[in-house]
């Protein structure tokens, strides 16, 4: 992988959405890929300001998500939000307003930092089986987000990331899986590939083309991953989620098995190792960095709860509270809960024994290892979801770790 320049800007702590406006910061390359999903609801959900994100410390921001229509082409996941266009009808606007307005000022300050669209996720995946299903389907889809991200507004997208979860099996209640999806997925990157070369070669540029990836063996099966290496820049391995909706406290994230750790094929550096068996080069893969956390609720105090049984969600638990921006000023700070640190696994947990309330999260200490893990296996960088999350402290950890890449070592 190239060498970079060392990056000169450490991110200040402070929330994502109240960073100082640095307008005079010069522009810096992280000397790893670094990429940050930006969750387009996050705008207006959580007050993420995009004029603040810590681009100095960014190579890319995947923007998440376009989504599939019904007949199989790709569009907006929110006209609103996306462009500032929010009557039904109206035209989409020859200058990027809303959300792209803003990356675009964004990407202005910052030179060296790309922003791709991701396609999909886990709730707009539903369709990509159809899309992918015949030669006639992959160029309509292929040829709408061409369209749509390349050539409506110039030199605002710089590539497109396929967020597939998950071809053949696995996804969401409801979607369509089909046993071809498997080769049908390889064939949907080459279509993508080949008409983004296509269009590279008119623009004088290279597009980037990536995916996101389970980081499950499962699912890794379920890719011809020696096929669609060849066409991708690169694979942001989701390496979190492991053990999402379990009967066992598990953690989120692990880098390496916990003691007796019934499930030690779910790991960070199994998934690492699976994927650099299936011909994956180390350079081309990205470890997945979670900015939130997991819970169980029902977990009895054996152990501290570490690998109990879990009866049932917490009552008084919402998605938005695993935010680390969020955990990191509420149960962190509660005297009811202890911080306790697996030395194998390399990731913490927090415990009520009262309550019985069980949260696998990252902090600043699990995310030092997996940058010190990163550089030692000479990996591709990492890939966080996502950056409206972080209060600062997260993104310094990254940057900082970043940066200690020695001479030669990758």
């Amino acid at each position: 992988m190239t060498r970079f320049h060392v990056l000169l800007i450490t991110l200040a702590a402070g929330a994502v959405g109240t960073q100082p406006h640095r307008a005079n910061a010069p522009p810096t390359v992280p000397p790893m890929r670094v990429v940050g999903y930006l969750a387009s609801w996050g705008v207006r959900s959580k007050g993420t300001a995009i004029a603040d994100l810590p681009a100095a410390d960014l190579t890319h921001i995947f923007y998440a998500f376009a989504e599939i229509a019904p007949d199989g082409s790709v569009t907006l996941g929110n006209q609103c939000l996306d462009v500032g266009v929010c009557g039904k009808g109206d035209a989409l606007p020859g200058r990027p307003a809303g959300n792209f307005g803003e990356l675009q000022r964004l990407k202005s300050r910052y030179p060296h930092l790309k922003l791709a669209i991701s396609i999909g996720g886990w709730g707009g995946s539903a369709r990509f089986s159809d899309a992918a299903l015949t030669d006639s389907s992959r160029r309509r889809f292929a040829s709408s987000a061409i369209d749509l991200y390349i050539r409506k507004w110039p030199r605002l997208f710089d590539g497109i990331d396929i967020d597939w979860e998950f071809p053949v099996e696995g996804g969401l209640k409801g979607n369509v899986e089909r046993p071809e999806d498997k080769r049908n997925f390889t064939l949907l990157l080459a279509e993508l590939r080949r008409e983004l070369d296509a269009q590279g070669a008119s623009d004088h540029r290279h597009y980037e083309l990536t995916i996101a990836a389970s980081a499950r063996p499962s699912e890794i099966a379920n890719i011809e991953l020696d096929q669609i290496v060849p066409l991708l820049d690169f694979i942001n391995v989701m390496t979190y989620d492991y053990h999402t909706g379990g009967s066992i406290a598990h953690f989120n994230a692990p880098l390496f098995p916990a003691k007796n750790d019934p499930t030690p094929e779910l790991t960070v550096d199994a998934s690492m190792r699976a994927f650099q068996q299936g011909s994956a080069p180390p350079e081309k893969l990205l470890v997945g960095i979670p900015f939130f956390a997991r819970v169980y609720g029902g977990v009895r105090d054996v152990n501290d709860g570490l690998l109990q049984p879990s009866t049932r969600r917490p009552y008084d638990w919402h998605d938005s509270d695993g935010d680390w921006r969020r955990l990191s000023h509420t149960r962190l700070l509660d005297p009811r809960y202890t911080r306790h640190w697996e030395t194998s696994a390399q990731v913490p947990w927090l415990y009520d024994p009262r309550s019985g309330t069980w949260i696998s999260y990252d902090d600043q200490e699990s995310v030092r290892a997996k940058m010190r893990y990163v550089r030692d296996h000479g990996l591709g960088g990492v890939v966080i979801w996502e950056i409206g999350a972080d209060d600062g402290r997260l993104m310094s950890e990254i940057a900082r770790g970043s940066r200690d890449v020695s001479p030669g070592s990758r």
